[in-house]
């Protein structure tokens, strides 16, 4: 659930008594916190490795799609960029950075990336422009991330989403 007291959304954690009926509350909670995190932030932070599975985490501004599809624009070149064209599994968090000290609540997504080519791009690009725009970034065009541009775009594909339920756990959510 949300309190948007002083014009911002911030989260607000409740305790519901277990039982049926409360169980169908909670998980309805769990999900409108998931898609407020997902709508609410900037960035996201992409959990990646390498082919000898050394972990890197790089902070990335992204759009989403039905938030099932996340998309960014990096360098080719960028560690993360290298990591997911030899391993394309990633985990993905999404974090409410206004949460006091013991009420952080975050979003965690299991997914698989790629560099976008074809019609995929065409639609990508699109969707990363339009919030770009939004957010008063200006637009994005696929000159800008074709060659010889020095950036490419780039989709995870979201396989589970999760959040933190009951003592802290991770508890999966269907967006």
């Amino acid at each position: 659930m949300t309190d948007t007291a002083g014009g911002r959304a911030s989260l607000v954690r409740r305790q519901v008594p277990t039982g049926q009926e409360e169980d169908v509350d909670r998980r309805q909670d769990l999900v409108i916190i998931a898609k407020t995190i997902i709508d609410s932030n900037l960035y996201m932070t992409l959990g990646t490795a390498d082919e000898a599975g050394r972990p890197w985490v790089s902070p990335v501004y992204y759009a989403t799609a039905e938030y099932r599809e996340f998309f960014w624009v990096s360098s080719p070149e960028a560690t993360h960029s290298l990591n997911l064209a030899a391993r394309p599994q990633l985990a993905i968090v999404i974090f409410d950075f206004r949460a006091p000290v013991g009420a952080g609540q975050a979003v965690y997504i299991s997914a698989v990336a790629e560099e976008l080519g074809g019609n995929d791009l065409k639609r990508g690009i699109d969707v990363y422009s339009r919030r770009s725009q939004a957010h008063g970034a200006g637009g994005w065009t696929l000159d800008d991330v074709t060659l010889p541009a020095r950036h490419r775009l780039y989709r995870a594909t979201a396989s589970e989403h999760s959040v933190l339920g009951e003592k802290d756990q991770r508890t999966p959510v269907c967006l």
